[in-house]
């Protein structure tokens, strides 16, 4: 696939305006009642990169790092701001934040995932683009060494474990992790005049799947 493992400058993504996307097929009966499908099993995100950008060396270090992705040919990391942890934002990472999965005494391979609650209902979405230097995996209540009791692959989210856990033991971690992404245009329009006097350019991202 074609992806570029870099993150978007943090500067620049601070201060701009996204979130997830959903997909709901909804269709009205004679009766008045709907049939709703959701074709998508996860979100998609969308992003404006524009309403971060706050000085002309912004624009600059955007148009260099768009036409090092050849516009929409090349994906890369972004970081949402508004949730990139295990945890809540104003908290501290923690190998236990989150379950990614259960022994069964002969998987050693767990794909880094975040659950979002709401009641009884919850939402398991995979974590495919982690920040490697803040991930902390566990089983139980103990944490693992990297690199001694599992690897990380940083480019796809997969933890591989040197041995099985046992059958219904928890396998836990905790992480900091970016948004997989790509330019949803293949051209930037900037004026000088226009974002000097307070016009932010449309820079829009989405999601892309990896």
């Amino acid at each position: 696939m074609n992806f570029h493992e870099i993150r978007f400058p943090e500067t620049l993504s601070f201060g701009s305006v996204g979130g997830p996307e959903r997909r709901t097929d909804v269709v009205t009966l004679a009766n008045g009642h709907e049939e709703r499908n959701a074709p998508w099993a996860h979100a998609r995100r969308r992003y404006d990169a524009g309403l971060g950008l706050r000085s002309l060396d912004d624009i600059a270090a955007l148009i260099a790092f768009f036409e090092a992705r050849q516009g929409r040919l090349f994906g890369f990391r972004w970081k949402d701001w508004s949730d990139f942890r295990s945890c809540l934002p104003s908290g501290q990472i923690s190998f236990e934040d989150q379950v990614i999965g259960l022994g069964d005494g002969a998987a050693t391979g767990f794909q880094l995932t975040k659950t979002y609650r709401s009641g009884a209902q919850s939402y398991g979405r995979p974590i495919s683009k982690p920040v490697a230097s803040t991930v902390q995996v566990g089983i139980e209540q103990e944490i693992l060494q990297e690199g001694v009791d599992y690897t990380l692959d940083a480019a796809t989210g997969v933890v591989e474990l040197s041995y099985a856990p046992e059958i219904g033991q928890r396998v836990v971690a905790g992480f900091e992790f970016d948004v997989p992404v790509r330019f949803d245009t293949d051209r930037i329009q900037t004026s000088v005049a226009s974002f000097q006097a307070g016009e932010a350019p449309n820079v829009p991202v989405v999601e892309v799947r990896v």
